[in-house]
């Protein structure tokens, strides 16, 4: 399973909070599914790190594999943006890179933006 950057933040405040919740449970639920996420998912939690933090980010991230954006990932983004972009549907850039990459591992994507993400053609999406 993919996951996206909703779920990475709501687990890291659970784990800081000492209170689980829906991204605690769902992986006590799943433990043996393969915990992945994408490059641009990365990026965006990234960004809730000063330059300090980046050791305490690899520390949470380190059980996480990060998926590559490769041609086929970069081929997926241009039809899923293309078919958005006709259907009057589009959504962020980011998670456009994010969905394809879902797409083209042939992964669930979880996430709690249920609705942003279902408008993706063949995208398979898991809310958690």
């Amino acid at each position: 399973m993919l996951f996206d950057t909703t779920f990475l933040m709501d687990l890291a405040r659970e784990i800081r909070r000492e209170q689980p919740g829906g991204a605690t449970r769902f992986l006590e639920r799943h433990p043996d599914d393969p915990v992945c996420v994408s490059l641009f998912t990365l990026g965006e939690f990234a960004e809730g790190f000063g330059a300090g933090e980046r050791p305490a980010m690899e520390e949470f991230l380190r059980p996480m594999r990060v998926l590559p954006c490769g041609t086929e990932t970069a081929w997926h983004y241009g039809q899923i943006s293309r078919a958005l972009r006709q259907a009057g549907t589009p959504i962020g850039d980011n998670d456009v890179w994010i969905a394809a990459t879902a797409v083209d591992q042939k992964m669930a994507l979880v996430t709690r933006n249920i609705e942003r993400f279902s408008r993706v053609p063949d995208l398979m999406v898991v809310n958690y």
